[in-house]
């Protein structure tokens, strides 16, 4: 099987990956030196849309209505327009193995995809409790959302549950939206999470307690201060409740986890250099290793605003750091300058689709 070449491969088919290949677009890439090479079979898309719309009782979000980039105000760019660009994507193609040295990828048939220019925009997978050992962690209507077939499945769940109940793992972004998605479609809804408010990381007391009060206000119920620790299930192996640490069982007829995330990094590991979970990069999202950048979820940047090295898991963020490492890599075929990344992560969207959804 021939090696295939491409002068730029993005690696990824999420939010990243489309906003990159946006910019390239803008840049006027030549036709046919471009891909992008994700493991979806369906172009890349807006992410943020499968826990709102997309779950709607009268599911009112579907491709080819959020692909990138409507997200931002942007075209909507649909699988014809990567055709029309001389872009390459190749869908449906897991990577397993990534030399940064011989500048190769190689897919689960062994195909094998060599480059000039490698962007990682690889994105995050969800943290599962199984990790942690929850006991019966794997039973049925325990759900995750990451992916379009995620939230397919629980858009079905949700429809075959009317007026059920259900557990929200979680006090984080996900699990926010999460709740308040299932109680507009008139599910019971009980949020659990071990810390003393919700978001802690980005929330004061303040800010989170508003939050808990509006969600409370819409019938959400709220348990802080422990963890799930297992479910209980029927003989068909569906998952009937949750027991908490603090030896409360809750009734469920749907689980939904939002416990994190960790950065899908595990084909680089040994090849470049790490900080704080993600591929450390400078500020125009260069990594370690010569003609590779990182982005988006994966990536831990300097973000003047604190004056530190971090890792930021937000689609405005997944947006700007993949225009900005296209800027640079243009600007490096060209001998311009550009600025060093200083973009603010807006948090407001929150807020806003909290109260789109429960209003």
């Amino acid at each position: 099987m021939a090696d295939k070449f491409f002068n730029n491969v993005i690696l990824g088919g999420g939010v990243a990956a489309g906003y990159a290949a946006r910019e390239f677009a803008k840049h006027g890439v030549k036709p046919g030196t471009l891909a992008i090479i994700s493991k979806e079979a369906v172009a890349p898309y807006e992410r943020p849309a499968l826990s709102k719309a997309y779950l709607f009782p009268e599911g009112t979000a579907r491709l080819p209505g959020f692909h990138v980039c409507v997200g931002s105000g942007g075209e909507r760019l649909l699988p014809e327009w990567y055709t029309e660009k001389g872009i390459s994507l190749i869908l449906s193609t897991e990577i397993v193995k990534a030399d940064l040295a011989s500048k190769t990828l190689t897919s689960a048939t062994g195909e094998a995809f060599k480059y000039q220019t490698f962007l990682i925009a690889t994105g995050s997978s969800v943290i599962r409790l199984s990790d942690f050992g929850v006991q019966s962690a794997d039973a049925k209507n325990i759900f995750y959302l990451r992916e379009i077939e995620d939230a397919d499945l629980l858009f079905k769940a949700i429809k075959s549950k009317k007026n059920g109940k259900a557990v929200v793992v979680g006090g984080g972004y996900i699990g926010l939206e999460l709740s308040a998605v299932l109680r507009v479609n008139n599910i019971d809804v009980t949020m659990v999470y071990p810390e003393l408010w919700c978001m802690p990381r980005l929330f004061t007391a303040g800010i989170a307690a508003f939050y808990e009060a509006y969600y409370a206000n819409k019938g959400v119920n709220i348990i802080k201060g422990t963890v799930a620790v297992g479910f209980g299930s029927n003989a068909n192996g569906e998952v009937t409740d949750v027991k908490l640490k603090d030896g409360r069982v809750l009734e469920a007829d749907i689980v939904v986890v939002g416990v994190g995330g960790r950065p899908l990094t595990t084909l680089f590991k040994g090849q470049v250099e790490e900080e704080k979970g993600g591929i450390k990069t400078d500020g125009f999202f260069k990594t370690s290793i010569p003609d590779v950048y990182a982005v988006g979820d994966v990536a831990t940047f300097p973000l003047k605003l604190y004056n530190e090295l971090r890792r930021v898991e937000h689609v405005d963020h997944a947006r700007k750091s993949a225009e900005q490492a296209v800027k640079t890599i243009f600007a490096a075929e060209t001998g311009s300058q550009i600025d060093e990344y200083n973009s603010p992560i807006l948090l407001l969207s929150l807020f806003r689709s909290v109260v789109a959804i429960l209003r």
